[in-house]
């Protein structure tokens, strides 16, 4: 396991490297197109840093390009690269306006994007033939079987299978009792039984139990067996027994640890990740939208109705932790804020139907976003009132509270915004919210983010 862990690192490290290198490449060549030379301009060797270093963060946080997994289906793969290039020119182009780099050529910009994905794609697409070719050759370094056919053992056969090691070769499972209808059954090669003869006359190198620990009679067995023949034995401890549902299994300070629950956002270079999004989007949105639509909005607000621009309103935040909610004001003043707005609400003036049905009544929330009291996506913040009784009522509700909440989140652009006067209706949005906690990414965080700007543009019919 840490042979294969060490190799993954050079392996990564070495693409990195590979990257950098057609980046470079693909600058001068796009250089000498545009201009005839391929010495560059010094903005332009400045931007190249910053291109790279983009590109390092996308291809690294997310796996998408540091990858050459053979399993992985071609489209699959494809779309794994336009989604890269996707989120570097999003995160670039954001950039170059927080940087005021707009003199740089776009022309030069769009050859280098060309080139780079060309050379890019083809690089990929070379190492995952010379992958496939090592890893289904006899030439492959390591042979390895699996004692098991149950959860344990096919999410450690998945793991192998999406690990970029061209040294390892999979040779076949071992089950006393294993699912003839899984599609995995033509790789069952016997039962526990048959283990040892099949790993003398193959050559194999590494053994996997990943089978209840049950049994220690038979792990002493195989572990010795193992031992005699120059074969490493791992074990892989399957909980399935005692756990009914997904978990995730780490180590701290060699101790292992079951997380009950799946949360990526635990893991702290993600949260670094989302907060600074979080940081450049909000600032972007502050600095260049801001300035332009707040005299508009705070016109029309105050020749519709008499009051406040701005309204501010105690939210629970993550945790439960109150923070002021900052919004242009939609209704006319009144002492009801704590009831939820309604279909045809008397207390929502004219242009404040307009904001709510655009969402342009959250702008302001991107200082609670910059404050860190908000992100830009995640479960919206319930009024205070609504914490109280639905905590009471829905089981999971307190579980949105273990994140930030955002500006918009997965339950609103799936269709479940506006009033809650249903249970059902607010059990549907605590269950996207939960689900957005579970299988939380960058790139789930900008379709939201992209489906949220689309509805604004149509419009939607719960905002009221």
């Amino acid at each position: 396991m840490n042979r294969s862990l060490q190799h993954n690192s050079v392996n990564r490290v070495m693409l990195l490297i590979l990257d950098i290198t057609l980046i470079a490449f693909a600058f001068n060549v796009s250089n000498y197109i545009r201009y005839g030379s391929l010495d560059l301009q010094h903005q332009y060797n400045v931007f190249f840093v910053l291109f790279t270093l983009v590109w390092w963060i996308v291809s690294g946080f997310k796996n998408f390009i540091i990858r050459i997994d053979s399993v992985i289906a071609c489209d699959k793969r494809f779309a794994n690269v336009v989604n890269a290039f996707i989120m570097h020119a999003f995160i670039l182009a954001s950039c170059i306006v927080i940087f005021n780099l707009e003199a740089l050529s776009r022309l030069l910009l769009l050859y280098t994007y060309l080139s780079t994905a060309l050379l890019i794609g083809f690089s990929r697409l070379i190492l995952q033939l010379i992958n496939k070719y090592f890893s289904n050759s006899e030439n492959a370094s390591t042979k390895f079987v699996i004692v098991g056919t149950g959860p344990a053992a096919m999410s450690l056969h998945q793991t192998f299978s999406n690990d970029e090691n061209p040294g390892a070769r999979f040779m076949g499972f071992f089950d006393d009792a294993p699912d003839r209808n899984s599609p995995y059954a033509s790789q069952v090669r016997g039962g526990v039984a048959d283990l040892k003869e099949y790993c003398l006359e193959n050559g194999i190198d590494e053994i996997y139990y990943a089978m209840p620990l049950t049994s220690k009679e038979q792990i002493d067995d195989l572990s010795d067996f193992a031992d005699n023949n120059f074969m490493y034995f791992r074990i892989v401890p399957d909980f399935s027994a005692i756990v009914k549902r997904d978990v995730n299994m780490y180590l701290y300070n060699n101790v292992p640890m079951i997380s009950i629950r799946k949360e990526p956002l635990e893991l702290i270079s993600n949260r670094i990740i989302k907060r600074a999004f979080d940081i450049a989007f909000s600032l972007t949105v502050i600095m260049f939208l801001f300035p332009i639509i707040l005299p508009l909005i705070a016109l029309a607000i105050r020749l519709d109705s008499k009051g406040p621009i701005f309204f501010k309103q105690l939210r629970p935040g993550k945790k439960n932790r109150l923070f002021v909610c900052y919004k242009f004001r939609t209704m006319h003043v009144n002492n009801q804020t704590e009831v939820q707005a309604t279909k045809h609400d008397p207390r929502v003036t004219r242009v404040g139907r307009f904001l709510r049905k655009t969402n342009l009544d959250e702008i302001p929330q991107f200082f609670n976003v910059l404050l860190g009291d908000m992100s830009v996506v995640g479960p919206r913040p319930n009024l205070v009132s609504q914490l109280d009784h639905y905590s009471k009522v829905i089981t999971k509700y307190k579980m949105r509270h273990f994140v930030t909440p955002g500006i918009t989140g997965y339950a609103q652009v799936s269709g479940y915004r506006g009033e809650t006067k249903e249970l059902h209706l607010m059990e549907k949005r605590v269950e996207y919210d939960v689900q957005y906690m579970e299988n939380w990414s960058f790139m789930m965080d900008m379709k939201i983010i992209f489906l949220t700007v689309w509805n604004m543009i149509k419009g939607e019919k719960n905002a009221y």
